[in-house]
């Protein structure tokens, strides 16, 4: 089904934070390669090839951005599901979320997530974490091969 490799998984069910993220990897030349999850239970069919994806060839993107709070299945599920499978336990989650809280935050390094990064509201910001984001995730750090 998808012949390119996706190095970005954008989990992300609100239209305007989905526009701005693609918008911020389109400027700095991350959009080649990123497809979209608009909820968990989307993401996790996606991630393990089931569903509507139960055609696509298995292959991690290089990171995952989850966004916590989802319809259907929440971040933490996603997170918990991704870590509990040999196949995608080693793929960088980066937890891209409008939650600042403590409880969150902790929670989420208990599941495993690699970074966990609040979800700046002005597109200035935001651009340049996306950028960030891309830059290091893709470029900057190394993975073991599978």
């Amino acid at each position: 089904m998808n012949e390119i490799t996706i190095e970005i998984l954008l989990v992300e069910d609100n239209p305007n934070d989905e526009m701005l993220a693609l918008h911020a990897f389109k400027k700095h030349n991350f959009a080649n390669k990123i497809h979209v999850a608009r909820d968990g239970a989307e993401a996790l069919e996606f991630i393990f090839c089931t569903g509507a994806y139960a055609d696509r060839h298995f292959e991690n993107p290089r990171v995952i951005l989850l966004d916590k709070k989802l319809p259907l299945v929440d971040g933490l599920e996603v997170l918990r599901q991704i870590r509990a499978d040999p196949r995608t336990r080693m793929v960088p989650v980066v937890m891209l979320t409008s939650s600042a809280e403590d409880r969150d935050i902790i929670e989420s390094y208990k599941l495993g997530v690699n970074s966990y990064i609040v979800k700046p509201v002005d597109f200035e910001q935001f651009s340049e974490t996306a950028r960030q984001l891309g830059y290091y995730w893709l470029l900057i750090n190394r993975q073991p091969t599978e």
